[in-house]
């Protein structure tokens, strides 16, 4: 959830009932996360952002100096029925959305009681945290937000890559910003992007976002690969696919680092705030060890978490956003038309079908599956480049936790 090194313009787009038992939540409900996206008008030079509901398109327009909101009727194509939801989830995730000013928010929030109907709205919105004031604060609690607040731990850990333009901490803002939330009962959490400077010291992180407030956390680890000479789009970062010369940056969390920090936190967690402090790595774990579904990284497969580009061109993933991975354009064809595709099917079967051969007999495979296919650029046992760069980091990770996890389920 948290664009640290944010470097395009698109959204999750996630329908948790798209593909036929991939992916449903805890209650079986039928959601969809349907976030902002920016769109070039070519013809008048302004910039536009679009939701689409199941019966309006929000169309939101820069002048230059303020972003206003229009709406148009959407038709449903003859003979098909809509869509029915029960919940709709909106998450605003990319760049920082509170540049986009409290006014263009009530705008949306108005649209959105309009054309709900029956159905429940959920509100999730992504931060740094570094604009927020009172005013944001109530409006975040009158609309009941669920808020991401980006913090990488203490001063030291956030300042290793989150400073301004100018150079400067953005620290003592983000605390400043979170407390705010505090006070006004407004439901927080905390996305942590571990990289080569915070994964060696995991429980100072740990206890810098205790003290922060957060009791929700989630620990999310970067890895990038990096060529020597710039491609035609003038970027030396690679494509997940990427088979030439290349190296992992030094930014990136170090091999065999990742497993050992959580460990770190597990085990402390484990004896001083299990049931207090909520650590998304371990409750995502913890759910599929009692059968539930927990992230795609540790699913068999993947193909359920699709991407809205700024034009409506739809991408199997986020990772992925590559012409070949193109599924089609929403504006053209329905959703779930385009994520049920044979070439997305062949995406989500390819996770599962292109394991490492080391994972086959691995202990651990039922909760792991071979992790992100993005990480997979190692070379496997059989000379094929789809081990995935965390592989040792899971493997240590489960095989240190699972034990008091499986007790802890037998006590409950």
């Amino acid at each position: 959830m948290d664009n640290w090194r944010y470097t395009g313009n698109h959204m999750n787009l996630v329908k948790e009932d798209l593909m036929v038992g991939d992916l449903l939540n805890a209650k079986g409900e039928q959601q969809i996360t349907l976030p902002p996206v920016a769109m070039q008008d070519a013809v008048n030079n302004k910039i536009y952002l679009t939701n689409r509901t199941e019966n309006a398109s929000i169309v939101y327009s820069w002048d230059g100096k303020t972003w206003q909101l229009y709406t148009k009727a959407l038709t449903p194509p003859a003979g098909k029925p809509s869509l029915q939801f029960k919940a709709v989830r909106y998450g605003w995730q990319g760049g920082e959305d509170t540049l986009m000013g409290i006014g263009y928010f009530e705008r949306a929030m108005a649209l959105q009681a309009r054309y709900c109907g029956n159905k429940r709205i959920n509100n999730f919105l992504q931060t740094n945290g570094t604009r927020l004031d009172e005013e944001w604060a109530r409006f975040l609690k009158q609309h009941n937000f669920l808020v991401g607040v980006s913090l990488d731990g203490d001063r030291r850990s956030n300042d290793a890559h989150r400073l301004t333009r100018a150079g400067s901490s953005t620290y003592d803002q983000v605390i400043e910003g979170m407390a705010l939330l505090k006070r006004y009962g407004v439901e927080f959490n905390t996305p942590t992007v571990v990289n080569a400077e915070n994964v060696k010291r995991p429980l100072d992180v740990y206890h810098a976002l205790k003290r922060a407030g957060s009791r929700y956390m989630q620990f999310i680890p970067l890895v990038e690969r990096q060529t020597g000479v710039a491609g035609p789009d003038g970027l030396t970062l690679i494509a997940p696919d990427f088979s030439g010369q290349c190296r992992v940056t030094e930014w990136s969390v170090p091999p065999k680092a990742y497993g050992g920090f959580l460990n770190k936190i597990f085990d402390h967690w484990l004896v001083n705030d299990l049931g207090e402090v909520f650590v998304m790595n371990f409750e995502q774990t913890l759910t599929q060890l009692t059968g539930g579904i927990g992230s795609c990284v540790s699913a068999e497969k993947c193909g359920g978490n699709v991407v809205l580009e700024a034009n409506g061109d739809v991408f199997s993933c986020d990772h992925f956003v590559y012409p070949q991975h193109k599924l089609g354009n929403i504006h053209e064809t329905d959703i779930v038309d385009l994520v049920n595709l044979p070439q997305n099917v062949a995406f989500g079967n390819n996770k599962l079908n292109n394991i490492s051969v080391e994972c086959l007999s691995c202990s651990v495979r039922p909760v792991c599956h071979g992790g992100c296919p993005k990480h997979r650029f190692e070379i496997s046992l059989n000379g094929l480049p789809n081990k995935n760069y965390f592989c040792a980091d899971y493997k240590k990770y489960f095989t240190h936790t699972l034990p008091a996890m499986n007790t802890l389920i037998e006590l409950i």
